[in-house]
């Protein structure tokens, strides 16, 4: 780790990046590219306003999507965006400062919703859900003066499992934050190139990176109970069974209708014997998972750590 963490200065345009580094980096612009192939997030001609927070993963999406700018098959313009909620003690000037450093156009917009969040919400009670909307609809409304045709936010893959596990444990449904969505206003597409990198690397990253990171903290409001509690179980199977995470991740992506339950989303009504539903009835067989071979990606500049698992079914 040490190696890595001293593969940059804090000047990423300065910089002499070690080889570690860059191949480190390589493997983050490789899972974003992957995830703007695989969900067509960014067309030719695309201008993409990216939703910068000041916090480690919206630093990291711009950087990378910087990089893939350079190389990519189709032409889009960046434009990183802040949204000034005027919280007590919020530093104005780091962000405008990083991106005249970086070279990047960028729009700054200063709306007092603190206040109003502050107003309409009692002392104690959570201020999330009304800011959370206020700043949606800034952002669809300067993204429409922009000419933005592309929303794009810096959730990782982390955020989609834990809000998958969220909407199970307390919200009934199984629902995740979808990699490309439209707008709750109907008019833009917003997209999570991040949705394969996992919250490790990217803390990896923007520590090399030595980003300004503007703390989360600035409003007082504490972070959600319930996501709190989600996270510390999903890092306590990854710690304890490797492997666990990825194949849930892998799992977002490879739903079986006809082996849910859901009725709007497969005509159980019309079945009929002989109709094909592809896995068949595999109720009454042992689950049996090949054995696979994962790679600690901590191991970066050493030999990596291979953990071989074969794990099959028993009796009910």
């Amino acid at each position: 780790m040490s190696q890595l963490l001293s593969a940059v200065s804090a000047s990423p345009d300065v910089a002499q990046p070690s080889s570690t580094f860059l191949k480190f980096r390589k493997r983050l612009e490789r899972a974003t590219g992957q995830a703007i192939a695989d969900y067509s997030m960014i067309e030719d001609g695309d201008v993409i306003m990216v939703c910068m927070s000041g916090g480690k993963d919206s630093y990291t999406m711009l950087e990378l999507l910087r990089g893939l700018q350079q190389r990519a098959p189709v032409r889009f313009r960046l434009i990183a965006f802040n949204l000034d909620q005027k919280q007590p003690g919020f530093p104005d000037h780091i962000l405008p400062a990083y991106f005249e450093s970086i070279g990047v156009e960028y729009r700054i917009e200063t709306e007092d919703t603190y206040s109003i969040v502050k107003d309409k919400i009692p002392e104690g009670k959570t201020t999330c859900g009304l800011c959370s909307r206020l700043r949606r609809g800034i952002i669809y409304r300067v993204a429409g003066e922009m000419g933005a045709t592309k929303i794009a936010l810096g959730h990782h893959r982390d955020d989609l499992l834990e809000t998958l596990f969220l909407n199970m444990f307390f919200g009934g449904k199984i629902k995740s934050m979808p990699p490309k969505l439209v707008s709750d206003d109907g008019r833009h597409i917003v997209i999570r190139p991040l949705a394969y990198c996992t919250e490790r690397d990217i803390e990896r990253f923007a520590r090399v990176m030595a980003y300004p990171i503007i703390p989360c903290n600035l409003c007082g409001s504490q972070e959600n109970a319930q996501r709190k509690q989600v996270k510390a179980m999903l890092q306590e199977w990854a710690r304890l069974h490797p492997g666990r995470i990825e194949s849930m991740a892998t799992a977002l992506r490879n739903v079986v209708p006809s082996h849910l339950a859901d009725s709007k989303l497969f005509d159980f009504a019309g079945l009929q014997p002989g109709t094909d539903v592809g896995e068949g009835d595999t109720a009454f067989d042992p689950v049996e998972l090949p054995a696979r071979r994962w790679v600690d990606e901590d191991a970066i500049g050493g030999i990596p750590l291979r953990l071989d698992i074969a794990a099959s079914g028993g009796c009910a």
